[in-house]
């Protein structure tokens, strides 16, 4: 059994777990620049469609006593590490999709002890962390996801093994890995509006829509995901990504995530003494597959604007030419501690 487990509004909660005056209120989390864009919108904020990787300005219109809190990523991380001890114990393995996001692939291979074991989970963030966490309990990955975010705000859905097909089946296609704003585009001609209608697509047919890909999604919308859950390794790298609620296509809004994911990671590798060489950027679209472009500094650094524009210019190579983005990230490489760095300048 795989369960998906997902920090409500992890940023916003964050805030509001900080500062009790902030509870009940619309809040988002966000920069000051004329650029910034939402981080994470509070669940009161949302009602006035403000949402994550919006435009500051397009979300202070749509709510006008909208409050702005700055971002906090030292908190962020404390608060990460915290649920993630929660959610090792008892787990086979823990797959970290972000600070607020994992898999996990669970010690009992029955129904009933998996539900247990997200329903201890929910009661340990919530009594020791002070957060809420929603959480899917499946068979596969995927459809542990989209139990998840059903279950969103505070909640718990499981899907019966064997049920996989039937849960799927009535959902709209946007709801399966892969299908963004084109893909459904091209779908909406074909007539073709819920997943059952992609599971009972011919071999020829699902070559037609969807090229090489198609037999894969195809078994993916009859309940047939086997991918496992996959324990991060320690590298010897420092790195931050987030996934955002809703993919993101605006150019200056990516920009500006960028630039705020490589000054976090210049404040981790001043808090651990480092410098790094090799700097990149990941980025994940909307059909999850995944760019990753990095460049070599001619000097070890830990310097925020240098890192930033670094990023900024493996950005630009990754040519996105308009595509959709549900995930960015910054890492920094090439590791040497401050004490080795000023032997190399001497």
């Amino acid at each position: 059994m795989i369960a998906h487990f997902d920090i409500d509004a992890f940023y916003a909660s964050a805030a509001q777990l900080d500062d009790p005056s902030l509870r009940g209120k619309p809040l988002v989390v966000s920069g000051s620049s004329r650029r910034a864009v939402v981080l994470t919108a509070s669940y009161e904020a949302r009602p006035f469609g403000v949402r994550s990787a919006m435009p500051l300005y397009q979300a202070k219109t749509r709510c006008p006593d909208l409050l702005v809190v700055p971002p906090n990523f030292q908190r962020y991380r404390e608060l990460s590490r915290a649920v993630f001890a929660i959610l090792e114990t008892g787990a086979r393995a823990v797959e970290g999709l972000s600070l607020d996001e994992a898999f996990v692939e669970l010690e009992s291979n029955d129904l009933d002890g998996a539900i247990a074991y997200a329903r201890g989970v929910r009661a340990r963030v919530r009594g020791e962390v002070g957060l809420t966490v929603s959480a899917g309990v499946a068979t596969q990955k995927m459809v542990a996801k989209i139990a998840s975010d059903e279950a969103k705000p505070d909640g718990l859905r499981a899907v019966a093994p064997g049920d996989e097909a039937a849960y799927l089946a009535p959902m709209p296609v946007a709801r399966l890995w892969g299908i963004g704003p084109k893909t459904q585009a091209r779908l909406a001609l074909e007539r073709i509006e819920r997943i059952e209608q992609i599971a009972t697509l011919s071999d020829e047919a699902a070559f037609r829509i969807f090229g090489r890909w198609g037999r894969e999604l195809r078994e993916l919308a009859r309940g047939n995901d086997q991918r496992r859950v996959e324990p991060e390794r320690e590298t010897r790298s420092v790195s931050t990504e987030e996934t955002f609620e809703e993919d993101l296509s605006d150019p200056a809004a990516l920009e500006w995530i960028v630039v705020q994911a490589a000054h976090e990671v210049a404040e981790r590798l001043a808090a651990h003494g480092l410098r790094g060489a090799t700097i990149g950027v990941k980025l994940k679209l909307a059909d999850f597959s995944a760019i990753v472009r990095q460049t070599t500094v001619a000097e070890p650094t830990r310097d925020g604007a240098l890192i930033a524009a670094a990023a900024l210019r493996c950005l630009e190579r990754a040519e996105l030419g308009g595509r959709a983005v549900r995930l960015a990230g910054v890492r920094v490489a090439r590791l040497t501690e401050d004490s080795l760095e000023q032997l190399s300048l001497l």
